[in-house]
């Protein structure tokens, strides 16, 4: 009989978060599955690279001797079943891995996987199509790592053949948890509305803790960090969803923390692509049903079409970062006369020795609100981490910049402090580059146990794209008295990266807040906020359901991820900063 509810926990959000989570989510969520996202666009490029030394690395190695061997017993014991991303691309390799343990557990367990995501050393691979989607620029000649973003209808197949574990490649992280529900609610490949919330549940506890209080906004209301709760979902056969925690822990589950994770990591909110559907999380709605479990309904979805997103990652020359510590009176002063005068020192040097110049240069001085830009409010300070991002093709010309820095220690303005780890050594920079590709050329493997159950495409029709949603908002009346207030006072917010991109998700805290953030928190606002470090675009998407809107910036991260120098190359700042924003209110509105 189909049961009427499943239980899903999440226990990764990333490749090193909690080794405690997965043991929280057995024994105190009642849960059916337990699932793991492991795989970054980085991660994919690191796997690779370990393969590349060892045939029989790959994959995600704390899955097994970690996570695995702490629980795997007690989820045998209890029928939970297991998914994870943690296949890398060695999916064969983490089956063995897995099976190993469980005869040293004495556990009689079916392992499968499903990998074909990797596209690395495929000589039919059509390279004059695999164009960036952004810029236009050609695959890269040597690229580290190169992978097709599956989707969930194959882990559904190995969860039909039997399968206990299911281990993946590279496919989309909601994946991992809509493959379950496409299997145990007997969901269609053209059931687009119901595939549609199972991927909207995927994308909301995909990221571990991210929904439950990690990096809320309002983090000073969350009631323990050092117990913080990891999300249970628990579904529908509609797809609707209750996202809740574990009894006894110390997270939470508010509209707010929901609706942020909802907002986290996307462009237009009413075309989210993925392999299985696209998604329209316009008119999603949020309900507060009781203390720590908020209802989510309303996706819909649309066919997705037959091309799969490819990420491949490429070394672009080299780069260090480091930092030092200046303390005392015009402690900015002086880290700036210091950084400055070693970047014109080896400079100098580069000139007189024929060397190309560098090809960025980045000083951040963290402590004194660098980030802000022109906003900054930070007067004389008397402490300041000053951070240091250099970029250059030749290591050695960045190891010489490296070494040279130690001069400041007896040569510059007083105070310095604070170096510590040795000297730095150059490491690879390495950019995303991401296309798309016919699925009809990428043949996806399901794989039980030594057995491999079939090879097949999944090719799937496309559809239109969905209209923009916009938000019915009433012009905000005249008053006698105004206010200035922050934006944080009226709203919510969450930024997050792809590649050089980011976006921020602004949430009303109030209906009544909406005229206001409507019409002063423009897209030309934020702009114009973000100046000193957003090179490309803006673009505001609206989204009705849940008073929400999010900010796409293009070139906003300085290459992103690895790709950048900067501090904060993943933007995860930037909402924190955008809270700083004054809003104009009537007096008495708060």
């Amino acid at each position: 009989m189909m049961a009427s509810t499943i239980r899903i926990g999440c226990a990764s959000g990333f490749y090193g978060d909690s080794q405690l989570s997965a043991r929280q989510l057995v024994d105190k969520g009642e849960i059916d599955y337990l699932v793991f996202d492991y795989l970054a666009e980085v991660t994919m490029a690191i796997l690779s690279k370990a393969k590349s030394r060892n045939e029989r690395a790959g994959f995600a190695v704390d899955f097994v001797t970690v996570a695995m061997k702490d629980v795997l017993a007690d989820c045998a014991a209890r029928g939970i079943k297991v998914v994870a991303n943690a296949g890398g691309v060695n999916v064969p390799g983490c089956i063995a891995a897995l099976e190993a343990l469980c005869d040293e557990l004495q556990l009689n367990l079916k392992v499968a996987g499903v990998y074909g995501d990797d596209l690395m050393g495929r000589e039919d691979i059509p390279r004059e199509e695999l164009v960036e989607m952004q810029s236009g620029d050609p695959l890269p000649e040597v690229p580290g790592s190169m992978n097709a973003y599956l989707g969930a209808k194959p882990i559904a197949e190995a969860l039909a053949a039997g399968a206990d574990i299911v281990v993946t490649g590279r496919v989309v992280d909601s994946a991992v948890v809509l493959g379950p529900l496409m299997h145990e609610f007997n969901w269609q490949e053209t059931d687009y509305n119901q595939l549609a919330q199972g991927s909207l549940c995927g994308h909301v506890i995909e990221c571990g803790a991210q929904c439950t209080g990690g990096n809320y906004t309002d983090w000073h209301t969350v009631p323990d960090f050092s117990t913080m709760s990891y999300p249970v979902a628990e579904v529908s056969q509609d797809g609707s969803f209750i996202l809740s925690i574990p009894p006894g822990t110390g997270g939470l589950a508010t509209v707010g923390s929901v609706g942020e994770q909802i907002l986290y990591e996307i462009g237009d909110p009413a075309n989210y692509l993925l392999p299985d559907v696209v998604c329209d999380f316009s008119h999603i709605q949020l309900q507060q049903v009781a203390k720590d479990e908020v209802r989510v309904s309303g996706a819909l979805g649309r066919a997705p079409g037959n091309k799969y997103k490819v990420c491949a990652s490429w070394r672009d020359g080299f780069q260090i970062k480091g930092i030092a510590i200046f303390g005392g009176q015009r402690a900015l002063d002086k880290a700036r006369t210091d950084y400055e005068a070693w970047i014109k020192r080896v400079r100098r040097y580069f000139q007189e020795q024929g060397i190309e110049d560098f090809r960025e240069v980045n000083l951040e001085y963290l402590g004194a609100e660098h980030s802000y830009g022109p906003h900054a409010r930070a007067g004389d300070t008397r402490e300041v981490v000053a951070k240091f991002g250099l970029h250059h093709d030749d290591p050695d010309a960045l190891q010489f910049a490296a070494n040279e820095m130690a001069y400041l220690g007896t040569s510059g303005a007083p105070g310095m402090y604070g170096l510590g780890g040795g000297r730095i050594r150059p490491s690879g920079l390495i950019r995303i580059h991401s296309a798309l590709i016919d699925k009809e050329i990428v043949p996806v493997t399901v794989q039980l146990g030594a057995k491999v159950l079939h090879e097949r495409t999944y090719q799937t029709p496309s559809s239109a794209a969905t209209p923009r949603r916009y938000i019915d908002v009433e012009e905000p009346s005249e008053a006698e008295q105004w206010q200035t207030v922050n934006l944080e006072q009226l709203a919510f917010a969450r930024s997050g990266d792809k590649g050089n991109n980011a976006n921020i998700g602004v949430i009303a805290r109030e209906p009544r807040f909406l005229p206001f953030i409507h019409s002063q928190l423009t897209a030309q606002v934020v702009d114009d906020y973000f100046a000193h470090l957003v090179s490309g675009d803006v673009e505001r998407f609206e989204l009705p359901g849940f008073n929400a809107y999010n900010f796409f910036m293009t070139e906003a991260l300085g290459g992103g991820g690895t790709g950048s120098v900067r501090a904060d190359a993943q933007g995860k700042s930037l909402a924190q900063l955008l809270l700083s924003v004054p809003i104009k209110v009537p007096v008495g509105l708060m």
